[in-house]
């Protein structure tokens, strides 16, 4: 039976690892596919389909748009984006910038607060040349400082949505994230919806065009996930999981270890149905 793991990053985003090294990471814990899956990026999907290739790991490439409903981050992962489309690329530009103004946002903030920290410092802890900051950069950051002892302190007090120095600017709504996914040529799932309480907008999100929940996740309790599974049969959307591996900080995991969340062949094969789908028919 194959094991794969639909939701990891890299440093494409804010991941530690380069996305050839989660493909070799994969390989050494028996997966047999991984989806690469960073922030608003695809730029980590090419080096990663060339390890896969060469370790035999079968490479599904993806995303994860940030989009926002009522103040609230909802992340949409699509999954065989035509990752080469310079249109697609265009867009997802528009989404780093803003992604760039929030950081500035929290770092002045963090210095309203007292907190020496400036954005060359949060932006030094990117190690891929035109990769991605995010908020794991700057608890990085004030990790280093000594002002919080882990990056779990971090978001709580500072960085996450009840923390002093939460800030989030305007972002397309999560039905144009879908859109957008749908557009060009992906399939679009909610990414991790018990982060949210946001359920109620799961019907509204399966009539523009979502074709899958997250249903397995590290943070998902185990009456999420039965409440999730529930809602697949019910929207006859596609039940998938992942890790959220972002690698190792501080000496921690964020969100769990690569591998820990795996699914089936058949929801893979079922990915791939509906993009085939959706290709067919805009072909006729």
């Amino acid at each position: 039976m194959k094991r794969i793991d639909l939701h990891t990053h890299s440093t494409a985003s804010d991941g530690t690892n380069s996305s050839q090294d989660n493909v070799a990471l994969a390989k050494e814990r028996g997966l047999q596919a991984i989806a690469i899956t960073d922030h608003d990026t695809v730029s980590g999907v090419a080096e990663a389909l060339e390890a896969g290739a060469r370790l035999g790991v079968e490479v599904v490439p993806g995303i994860e748009i940030s989009t926002l409903l009522d103040g609230q981050d909802i992340h949409i992962l699509g999954y065989f984006v035509d990752y080469l489309n310079e249109d697609f690329l265009d867009e997802l530009t528009k989404l780093r910038q803003v992604r760039n103004q929030r950081n500035q946002m929290m770092v002045d903030r963090l210095k309203e607060l007292g907190i020496e920290i400036t954005i060359e410092q949060v932006q030094s802890k990117q190690t891929k040349p035109g990769g991605n900051v995010g908020r794991p950069h700057i608890a990085e950051v004030l990790v280093d400082l000594g002002k919080v002892s882990s990056m779990e302190e971090a978001f709580e007090v500072y960085l996450g949505r009840e923390g002093k120095a939460y800030v989030n600017p305007w972002r397309i709504p999560p039905k144009e994230g879908i859109e957008l996914i749908l557009r060009f040529g992906g399939v679009p799932v909610l990414a991790h919806p018990g982060l949210y309480d946001k359920d109620d907008e799961i019907e509204d999100f399966v009539e523009a065009g979502l074709q899958g929940i997250e249903v397995y996740h590290p943070d998902h309790s185990e009456q999420e996930v039965e409440k999730y599974e529930k809602l697949v049969t019910k929207h006859n959307l596609i039940a998938t999981g992942g890790s959220d591996y972002h690698g190792v900080r501080n000496g921690s995991v964020y969100h769990g270890e690569l591998g820990s969340q795996p699914v089936g062949e058949a929801v893979l094969e079922q990915l791939k149905a509906r993009r085939n789908k959706k290709t067919s028919s805009e072909s006729q």
